[in-house]
Parts: C-alpha cells; sequence; structure tokens
C-alpha cells in the first residue's frame, strides 16, 4: 500500500480523493482516458470505457502509459485483471484500418487474421464490402467509409483510417503576422490535428479555438466549409479570420436563414443545414457545392443528426471538430470519434488558466427555499412540470438583486432557460433581453453595446451559450440551464474565461433551489467543470448582504 490519491477498482472504477496533495496531478493523468462519473466533495469517481481508452491511443497514448499512471497514483494494488483488460480494449485501436491500395481503391486490412474473418462474417457490415482481397483485406465501397467506421466501432474495432484525403480546390490562406503568434498550445494542437489527418480539439472557452480553425485552413490552404451554432457565431468567424488571415471580405460567404453566398470560405449555420422542406433537407447539398478541401464543426458536440448522416460521406475530406467539451448528452461521441476522428489534442482548463491564457474563474451556488406557497405547488404538481416551477421560482428574483449589489460597476450576464422567468427578470432589473427571437441585428447591437460598457448588465437565454465572444463579462448569474446539462454549464462558465485587461477573477453564480429536482440537476450539470478543477462553493442565500 502507497499513500496515492487514486483507489483503482475492478468495476472499472477510479476513486480520487480530492483533497490529496497529488489530486491535481492524478486528475491531470487520469482525464486522458478516464471519464468523470461523480464528483462530491470529497472523492470523485472516474471511470474506464472502451471510447475513452480508444481516444488516448488515437491521440498517441499507449496502455504501458496508461497502466504506468494507475499504478503511480493508486493507494492499494491495481486489479491485474484490470491492467489486463486495458492492454486487449486498447490493442483493439489499430488492429484494423482502412487504406488506399493502387488497383482496388479503398480497402480494409488488418494483420490478425481471426480479427478479420470475425469482420467479414459480420452481417451488420457485409453490404459495406466488395470482394475480398486475400486473407487479410477486403475492398469497401468507397461511398461506405464512413459508415463502416461507425460499424466497426459499434462491433468493439475501431479501424484507424489511413486512407488519405482528397487536397480539395486550392485557395491560399495564410496566418498573418501583425503583431501576434499562435499560443504554444494551438500550435501543439495544430500539430497533432494535422499528422492525425483529422479529429477534434478540446479546448476551454476563451482558449482561441477559432485560431486554431484558422491555423488548420492556413495549412490546408484550401477551400473550406465551415459550420456553427448560429449566425451571430458565424459573423464573429468572419471577423476573426479577416483580422488574422490573408483573407478578405469577398472570399468568406456566410449561408444562414437570410444570406446565401458559397464563396472559397463558406460559413454555415447548423440550423439552417437542418432545415427541412418536405421532408427533405434541402440546404445539405452544400456540402457538395464546392470541391471542399477541409470542413470544420465549430461546438462539435452540438452536431444535430442530420448532420452525421452527411459526414458519413465525407470521409474523403480533413474534417476538424472544435469544442470545450466532449459530452454530448445525447450520447453520440462515438459518433464524434468514427466520423469526425478521435481526440486529438485536449487542454486542462486548469493548465490554460495557470499560464495566463483564461481567466481564473470562482464558482459559487447560491441555495435558495421555496416559499411556504410555493412549496406546496412544486409538491403537487406533475412529476415533469416539478424542474421549471423550481428552476424559475420567484423567490430567485430577490436573491439576483442581491448578487447585482454585491458587484455593481461589474460587466454582468443573467442566464437562464425559460424565457417567461426571463421576460420577468428583464423587466424587474430594467435590463435588455436577448432571446432566440430576437433578431440578428438587435443581437449584434446589444452584444456589442456591453463589450463597450455602454450597459453593464444583459439578460440571455440559451442563444448566447455558445460562440458568443464577451471578453468583458465578469459575472455571470445562472438562474436555470437545461435540466443536469454538463456540456451547458461549461459552456456558460467560458462566457466569463477570457482574460480581463486588468488580470481579474470571474464569478460564476448558479442560483439553486434546494430539496428540489432543481438542486439534482445543478449536481449532475456540475461534474464536467470539477473534472477541469473548479470547486462550487455553497452559500444559503439568507447569509448575502441584503
Amino acid at each position: 500500500m502507497t499513500d496515492g490519491p487514486l483507489i483503482v477498482q475492478s468495476d472499472k472504477t477510479l476513486l480520487l480523493e480530492v483533497d490529496h496533495p497529488r489530486s491535481r496531478d492524478c486528475r491531470r493523468a487520469i482525464a486522458t482516458f478516464a471519464e468523470l462519473e461523480r464528483s462530491p466533495e470529497h472523492i470523485h469517481t472516474y471511470r474506464l470505457t472502451p471510447l475513452g481508452l480508444w481516444n488516448a491511443r488515437a491521440a498517441g497514448h499507449d496502455a504501458e502509459q496508461v497502466v504506468d499512471a494507475l499504478l503511480s497514483f493508486s493507494r492499494y494494488p491495481v486489479p491485474n485483471a484490470l491492467l489486463v483488460d486495458i492492454a486487449d480494449t486498447m490493442g483493439r485501436y489499430g488492429r484494423l484500418r482502412l487504406d488506399k491500395h493502387p488497383t482496388h481503391g479503398l480497402v480494409l486490412t488488418s494483420r490478425d487474421r481471426h480479427v478479420f474473418a470475425e469482420i467479414v462474417r459480420s452481417k451488420r457490415i457485409a453490404s459495406m464490402l466488395g470482394v475480398q482481397v486475400d486473407d487479410t483485406s477486403v475492398i469497401v465501397h468507397a461511398s461506405e467509409r464512413g459508415n463502416l467506421k461507425q460499424a466497426l466501432l459499434k462491433l468493439g474495432w475501431p479501424a484507424e483510417d489511413f486512407a488519405g484525403y482528397v487536397d480539395g480546390e486550392a485557395h491560399a490562406i495564410a496566418l498573418r503576422q501583425d503583431g501576434w503568434a499562435l499560443r504554444p498550445y494551438q500550435t501543439q494542437a495544430v500539430e497533432q490535428l494535422w499528422h492525425g489527418g483529422s479529429g477534434v480539439v478540446v479546448l476551454p472557452c476563451g482558449a482561441g479555438k477559432t485560431l486554431v480553425g484558422a491555423a488548420a485552413m492556413a495549412q490546408a490552404k484550401a477551400t473550406t466549409l465551415i459550420l456553427v451554432t448560429n449566425t451571430v457565431s458565424a459573423r464573429q468567424w468572419k471577423e476573426e479570420l479577416i483580422r488574422r488571415t490573408s483573407l478578405t471580405a469577398e472570399e468568406i460567404g456566410e449561408y444562414s436563414g437570410a444570406v446565401k453566398e458559397v464563396r472559397p470560405v463558406t460559413i454555415a449555420t447548423y440550423q439552417v443545414m437542418t432545415t427541412r422542406r418536405k421532408g427533405v433537407y434541402t440546404h445539405l447539398e452544400l456540402f457538395d457545392a464546392r470541391d471542399w478541401g477541409l470542413v470544420i464543426y465549430d461546438e462539435v458536440h452540438l452536431l444535430p443528426a442530420p448532420i452525421f448522416r452527411m459526414t458519413a460521406n465525407l470521409q474523403a475530406r480533413r474534417r476538424v471538430g472544435l469544442t470545450a467539451t466532449l459530452i454530448r448528452e445525447d450520447g453520440r461521441e462515438g459518433d464524434v470519434f468514427s466520423l469526425i476522428g478521435p481526440k486529438r489534442f485536449d487542454a486542462p482548463w486548469k493548465d490554460i488558466e495557470a499560464q495566463g491564457y483564461i481567466a481564473p474563474a470562482e464558482c459559487v451556488e447560491v441555495r435558495v427555499s421555496l416559499t411556504e406557497g410555493e412549496r406546496f405547488v412544486y409538491a403537487t404538481a406533475e412529476a415533469e412540470d416539478r424542474y421549471r416551477l423550481a428552476a424559475s421560482c420567484a423567490s430567485k428574483n430577490l436573491v439576483v438583486d442581491q448578487l447585482i449589489s454585491l458587484q455593481p460597476d461589474e460587466q454582468t450576464l443573467v442566464i437562464g432557460q425559460y424565457i417567461d422567468q426571463l421576460d420577468d427578470l428583464a423587466e424587474h432589473l430594467g435590463a435588455p433581453l436577448i432571446k432566440g427571437e430576437t433578431p440578428v441585428k438587435e443581437r449584434e447591437r446589444l452584444f456589442a453595446a456591453f463589450r463597450t460598457g455602454e450597459i453593464s448588465l444583459l439578460v440571455v437565454s440559451k442563444v448566447a451559450n455558445f460562440s458568443v465572444d464577451l471578453p468583458e463579462a465578469t459575472v455571470a448569474i445562472q438562474v436555470s440551464g437545461t435540466f443536469g446539462s454538463r456540456q451547458e454549464e461549461a459552456q456558460r462558465l467560458g462566457r466569463l474565461l477570457r482574460p480581463k485587461g486588468d488580470g481579474r477573477s470571474a464569478k460564476f453564480y448558479s442560483v439553486v433551489v434546494r430539496d428540489t429536482v432543481d438542486a439534482d440537476f445543478a449536481q449532475h450539470r456540475q461534474r464536467f467543470l470539477a473534472e477541469q478543477g473548479y470547486s462550487y462553493q455553497i452559500v444559503d442565500a439568507d447569509s448575502l448582504p441584503a
């Protein structure tokens, strides 16, 4: 027995003692291959999963490194069966590979005849395969490249794709060198991404994911399709590309609800791409509108199902996914892995903070009690209505008032899920509100006024969760959210993480009703941030200064 912070159990759970002096080093070591499941005050629970181990393998970590990490930090002897299972699981990645054959085109090959025999006999993938070339290779229908990778992942044999990419239509793109340079971790991300061909880069909000995308474009020097969450994000991407690269405004097209421009670099919104008319996704033809050399998926954790289906047909194009968290609430991380590519680079949030590239943040959960009347309504409500009743209770308005009065000179965002709640808050606070029905021009005007300090308080719905650059925001007050969404919690904190000119830290308040499902969901929402090293201070609303 050693004095390590980690207990490794045979059921593939890892228990991390948070208060141990080596816990931070341990968390950094295991985050590359283990997923956080629970994070109460003192013991955090991680789990080893095949997908986590395969992502680690694709990023260049081998089983020996994973085993060494467990042995180095474990308090008790690590179960031998678990070590064997790790080696076997990681050894599955790359036993099958997709290659370009000079005569036969796309082929699936394996150095393991037994695995190969199992795969070619699978009814699930038989229709994707052509003629068998020899004992260890079979022709693959080119149109099935993505579908085959998805199917193989589900069979437990993830294929490594060495079939290469078409160059696409060439287009000159270079990074400007006028007074700025890529940060070391951004350079590393691009190098690992380009070495792997396609894949996902995970960086905290405010750490410059857009610049990683721009650098990837400069590497490709080809026409590029960029998919983003909304029109505001599309225009921010365009402004950043004009500022940071050799591209001009005329070379960049916007493809959104309002504008349909197809240019050498085209920025399209997920919303317009998934719009259906008479059951048909009419805009998915944009994927074939040009000979794209690169496709970038911003906020890849939000990728809609129709985009996944189209991406299955884009395996000959280089693909880059950008996100702050690979958590998908629909559990489709495996599709991201197989269709966009594995995780190529992941930087812990606290490491980037320590380097001074994102602002330090203090997370505070403010617990409020329902009034007698609210408590009775909640207790007698149907189960499906209880979260909305608790999350949008009127008792929260007074707490928001108190929190704003504690820091009246700070640039503050009040963020919520329910529009009627936000309408009431905006009226109560005398503050402007941005929600889904707010026109794009009005959103841009209000965001600009917030950035310049003309307005210091803004109420926003979930439309501001993603890809909205508000570097001046120093305080966020979350009053309600999308149930227990971990990725939403991360994105909302991310609105505050742009570095502040004076080095100030940010404050992220989450107002939660105790003894309700609001508190249960809040605990689940905080899991991802706990994995990144953030801790939530819990305070009682009654203890706040009046």
